[in-house]
């Protein structure tokens, strides 16, 4: 580690702590050569997978595009921002631990819908209405069928 002062290599650590959230090791190091002293972050290195778009495009995965799709789902619906966070952080861990380094839109479509489906219903039709891009009625009607929620009133039958 170089000394941001003098630029030496040489140092020594003087102390270690986890920070707050646990995600990082704080290191505080004096330099051997100036003996001034500074502060380093250890973190591990996440591999975030790339998203390959419905056109082929690629891109890095970026978190704040997921947590924007599901505040957007939940607009005006009881859901509180941080079990919106939670829900995105789960997607994000999730994606780290798979083994392949690209991962398909929908892949990360299925995992939102799969969350929001559980804590909010019209969040979750509101997302695949967007994610799934419905063609016709019918294809909406499906959705609210696979949710058990009445699609307009009269009786069950089509």
């Amino acid at each position: 580690m170089k000394c941001p002062f003098c630029t030496s290599t040489e140092n020594k650590v003087i102390d270690s702590r986890l920070t707050q959230e646990g995600e990082a090791i704080r290191r505080r190091r004096s330099c051997l050569e100036c003996e001034r002293r500074f502060t380093t972050y250890e973190r591990v290195e996440a591999h975030d997978p790339l998203v390959v778009k419905r056109d082929g495009r690629r891109q890095p995965y970026d978190r704040a595009k997921v947590v924007a799709g599901l505040l957007r789902a939940c607009q005006k619906r009881p859901v509180a921002l941080a079990e919106v966070e939670r829900i995105a952080e789960e997607i994000t861990a999730a994606l780290q631990v798979r083994s392949d380094r690209e991962v398909p839109t929908s892949a990360i479509g299925d995992l939102c819908l799969e969350r929001l489906r559980r804590i909010d219903e019209v969040a979750y039709v509101r997302f695949a209405s967007v994610y799934r891009a419905f063609a016709d009625i019918e294809e909406f009607r499906h959705t609210l069928e696979d949710l058990e929620l009445p699609s307009g009133g009269e009786d069950d039958a089509p």
